[in-house]
């Protein structure tokens, strides 16, 4: 169909779930290839062309420079040389600096929250609305390539058995002021487990817990049953635990084979953020809340109750 260009992030030579997923995709519709920012493409070219990629477009070490300038301006100028059918970005906090940054300097529309890309006479976008109720569709018309941002877990990522992907060193045009700015600084936050948005197993707390204490028993769930814990935005806007934690469409996407919501009313928000994985539990005492209306299995009874009964059952 033609050439799709994907952005790779990585840390250390690992390459992130979400390009993973976005590679399943592109491999699809067409030949692949992938931007990076940092030093370590040639550690995960083995990784990249395994899932599809055929060639990566790198910045190489950027000497702790801003990565979001430098790769933006360097693909700009490169994707004009090439013209590539679409290029697709990870709606991550990186994702979403690059495809800004490359949107002005294309002078190239974004179409944001896709969750489908279809080959329908072009590539159309699928993307839901409305709280997630219904999709529309949508498709570049202008002779710039399209630039869409995809959601996390809307393709699931396989590997292609392909080589090692061909590593190219990209040249980055003058950023002027912007190029002199420098990363003095990174904060990792410390979490014991699986990353949310990769767990199997997920355990999410809301406001039915009560107070900020009471997430300790999402905490402790979670923890025996080698998941991870999240929370609805609720308990997150009320300052119980950080954003990190927080599951919907304004938070992570999650599509675990186990999601348990403790104390969840299931606001459309919420449910547009878990409602892929294979099994929900609901635990709520309100038999009329919308999450038993997706629930595999509802449990109605007090979660004050119903999960210190579930920790001690479950046991050491």
């Amino acid at each position: 169909m033609g050439n799709i260009w994907v952005h790779a992030e990585t840390t250390d030579g690992i390459v992130s779930s979400i390009t993973l997923e976005l590679l399943a995709k592109a491999r699809e519709l067409g030949e692949v290839t992938v931007f990076h920012a940092g030093a370590d493409a040639e550690q995960a070219a083995g990784e990249l062309g395994e899932h599809g990629a055929t060639r990566i477009l790198t910045t190489g070490d950027l000497d702790n420079g801003l990565p979001g300038p430098a790769l933006a301006a360097a693909v700009a100028a490169k994707a004009t040389e090439e013209s590539p059918l679409a290029i697709l970005f990870g709606t991550t906090y990186g994702g979403r600096d690059v495809a800004g940054r490359l949107s002005v300097k294309m002078d190239a529309p974004v179409i944001t929250n896709i969750v489908d890309l279809l080959d329908s006479d072009g590539l159309t976008g699928v993307e839901p609305v409305f709280g997630g109720t219904t999709n529309v569709k949508t498709k570049f018309t202008g002779e710039t390539p399209g630039i869409f941002l995809i959601r996390p877990k809307s393709f699931t990522a396989e590997s292609a058995g392909g080589s090692a992907a061909a590593v190219e060193t990209l040249t980055i045009p003058d950023l002027g002021a912007t190029g002199s700015a420098r990363v003095t600084n990174r904060f990792v936050e410390e979490s014991d487990g699986p990353k949310l948005d990769e767990a199997g197993i997920v355990v999410s707390g809301g406001r039915g817990l009560g107070e900020a204490e009471n997430f300790q028993m999402i905490e402790d769930l979670a923890g025996k049953l080698g998941g991870a814990a999240g929370a609805s935005r609720a308990i997150v806007d009320a300052g119980w635990v950080p954003y990190s934690y927080q599951v919907g469409q304004t938070g992570k996407v999650v599509k675990p084979d186990v999601y348990i919501a403790a104390g969840i009313s299931g606001a459309t928000q919420h449910m547009v953020g878990m409602k892929g994985s294979k099994t929900i539990i609901a635990i709520n005492k309100d038999p009329e809340a919308p999450i038993f209306s997706i629930a595999d299995l509802g449990i109605v009874g007090d979660v004050h109750k119903v999960l210190p009964a579930l920790l001690e059952a479950i046991g050491d």
